[in-house]
């Protein structure tokens, strides 16, 4: 085990979702919504942060500041985080808060908005 101690400041769930964006936009991510799912007694998380980049190279530039923003800036690492080969569609799981990044017309197909019509949006400018 390193001697280091690496003291990590616990960010509130709306400074996590803040640096989210925050990365989002950095890398010029288009289209970006947050879905409120906290109300909903069947929600998978407590919050959906969708968006999408136009292109596979995009897409990946936009998760990877995601996972590197939240690394550096939370100590936070997803649980889970897939997609990265294909770039059509890159998830990032951290349990509470899961973020999408999506190419425009994967985005399309799969419309996560409509099957979670019913969570609080948020919806962001794009830079």
């Amino acid at each position: 085990m390193s001697t280091e101690t690496r003291i990590r400041k616990r960010l509130s769930t709306e400074e996590f979702n803040d640096l989210i964006i925050d990365s989002i936009q950095d890398i010029k991510g288009q289209n970006i919504v947050k879905l409120d799912l906290r109300h909903l007694d069947d929600a998978p998380t407590d919050f959906f942060i969708i968006c999408e980049g136009n292109s596979t190279t995009q897409v990946k530039a936009i998760s990877e500041s995601v996972y590197r923003k939240l690394k550096e800036d939370g100590g936070n690492l997803p649980l889970h985080y897939e997609g990265q080969q294909s770039a059509h569609w890159i998830c990032l799981d951290y349990f509470d808060v899961v973020v999408h990044v999506f190419y425009p017309d994967t985005r399309k197909f799969y419309q996560l908005e409509d099957l979670w019509s019913d969570a609080l949006f948020t919806e962001y400018d794009n830079l």
